[in-house]
């Protein structure tokens, strides 16, 4: 986050508030499963092993589509380049996601949601690594990380732009929560629209010429 430019965050906040709304309405439907927070599914994977192998056999299965979908998302990156067109594929799916909802498996929409949500973590690239903008424990790391600096002697502010970010996520969360309250699993095509409106942003900015000189 620090290494990027105020546009540059304010595009990670945003996907990150869309990976919260996404999460939460993927949450509530299936009575506890995740669509971008693997470690959550890891843990649900390994209990259910020990007792209930239907569960454990869903989160996997999250767990394989969230990876397949990073890697869809990086070769989108590396073919394309356009980062509105990932963008864009993340609303295709989340579209496609709530299209469906009601004619597959709970488990299916999960799937699609968890692709979309690995694909989104391909959006931004720092110095050939992710931004993470599904998944907030290492940015909760970060956080702790540099309020030690500060406390330190060192940067007394570099904390902020990591709890931006967390705090982006939970309040997409909220709003996704309270969506499912009142539109059940069609909470989801206003997620679509979001992620098409940022996709939009991002084009109109890939469209604007670098400044020379």
């Amino acid at each position: 986050m620090i290494r990027l430019d105020p546009a540059e965050r304010r595009i990670a906040i945003l996907l990150a508030a869309l990976a919260g709304y996404v999460d939460a309405v993927g949450f509530v439907a299936s009575g506890g499963f995740f669509v971008s927070f693997m470690t959550g599914n890891s843990t649900r994977t390994g209990v259910g092993i020990a007792g209930r192998m239907g569960d454990a056999a869903i989160a996997a299965m999250l767990i394989a589509a969230f990876v397949a979908g990073v890697a869809a998302g990086t070769l989108v990156r590396r073919w394309i380049t356009r980062r509105s067109m990932l963008v864009a594929l993340v609303a295709l799916c989340v579209a496609i996601a709530a299209a469906t909802a009601g004619y597959l498996p709970v488990s299916a929409t999960l799937a699609i949601l968890a692709f979309a949500m690995g694909a989104e973590n391909a959006v931004l690239v720092v110095a050939g690594e992710a931004v993470s903008l599904t998944y907030m424990t290492g940015t909760l790391v970060k956080v702790g990380q540099r309020i030690g600096y500060a406390l330190a002697g060192g940067d007394r502010w570099g904390w902020v732009p990591f709890a931006i970010l967390w705090a982006g996520l939970i309040l997409g969360a909220v709003a996704g929560g309270m969506a499912h309250h009142w539109l059940g699993i069609q909470a989801l095509w206003p997620a679509a629209l979001a992620a098409l409106l940022i996709a939009a942003a991002l084009f109109l900015r890939e469209r604007v010429p670098a400044r020379t000189g």
